[in-house]
Formats: C-alpha cells, structure tokens, sequence
C-alpha cells in the first residue's frame, strides 16, 4: 500500500480538488460545439478511473498477503475516487453523444483515453523506467498501430471492400489510372 501512496503522493491534490470538476464545466461553457472538449474531459476522468483500479488491485493483492489494507484511508479514497469517476465519466460520455455522432464519438475517445492513460501510467506509476528499450518500442508500435487501425477503420467505413469484389475494385482502379494519362 506504501507504494500506491508514494505515487499518488507525486499527483497533490489532483484528487481531492474541486478545480478540475469546475473547469471541465467551464470548458463547456465557453466551447459546447467542441468534440474534442467533451471526449478529453472523459479521458482525463478516465485515468482517474484506471489509476483507482491499478491502486485497488495493489490493495487487494495485500489484502490476502495479510496486510491491514482495509484500515489504511487510502483503499477508501480509491474506492470513492472510481465510483466518483466512472459516474462522471459515462455522465460526459453520455452528453457527447447526445450532441455528436456516434461514429465520430468512439474513434476519438478511444485514441484520447488510450494516450491519457498511457501517459497517466509513464507519470504516476513510473512502468516504463523498468522497461528495457525493446519493451518501450513495442508498445509505442502497438499503440501507433491501434491509432493507425482506428483511423483506417473510420476514414474507410463507407466503402463496400469485400474479398469478393477485391480484384474487381482494383482493375476498375487501373483502367481509371490509364484513362486520366
């Protein structure tokens, strides 16, 4: 549990602060038409959610160790802090897609969560100091390939490509190259 709190220690009081819940409704206030507003105020509260977790599961993990984790403040403000969270976070979620459309929604909230916790991760808990530099390769490969695939997948949601219609597709792109020369 000593752990958890040294990292959260590194936070202030990001968590107990009513500033961010304040500024997120500023935010709004002042950009309401923005998307980007609305998905990024999820991901921030997002992290806070994945943060609670990771903190719980060392809690949980010293509870059947036999230490006393249920007695330290800690558990408690964690468990507080994901409810608080995740209720904020499906409340936002909930009013951007009210507002936006639902295929312009998911893409960019899972790129925006995706990179806050990752970043939250490098910040708070310090992982990638024990990674060797293969390891931070990897992932940052797999994480450009998941950015890379999400865009994909939406830039090209409205085309008919099949396995079937393949060749098709690209012999009518050949002959559509030859005539514009």
């Amino acid at each position: 549990m000593q752990e958890v709190v040294f990292s959260l220690l590194g936070l202030g009081s990001a968590y107990c602060s009513p500033c961010p819940p304040l500024s997120f409704e500023l935010l709004l206030f002042l950009f309401q038409s923005n998307i980007l507003i609305y998905l990024t105020i999820c991901s921030v509260i997002g992290a806070f959610s994945v943060s609670s977790v990771k903190g719980l599961g060392i809690a949980i993990k010293g509870f059947f160790a036999g230490q006393p984790v249920l007695q330290h403040p800690l558990t408690w403000i964690l468990v507080i802090t994901l409810v608080a969270s995740i209720t904020t976070q499906i409340n936002y979620l909930n009013k951007s897609l009210d507002i936006f459309n639902t295929s312009l929604v998911f893409p960019i909230y899972y790129v925006l969560f995706t990179t806050i916790v990752i970043t939250t991760s490098i910040i708070l808990f310090k992982e990638w100091v024990t990674m060797t530099v293969v390891d931070i390769i990897g992932t940052v490969c797999g994480f450009l390939t998941i950015i890379l695939g999400v865009f994909l997948l939406h830039a090209f949601k409205d085309m008919d490509v099949s396995l079937g219609n393949l060749p098709q597709m690209l012999v009518s792109n050949l002959k559509k190259r030859k005539s514009r020369k």
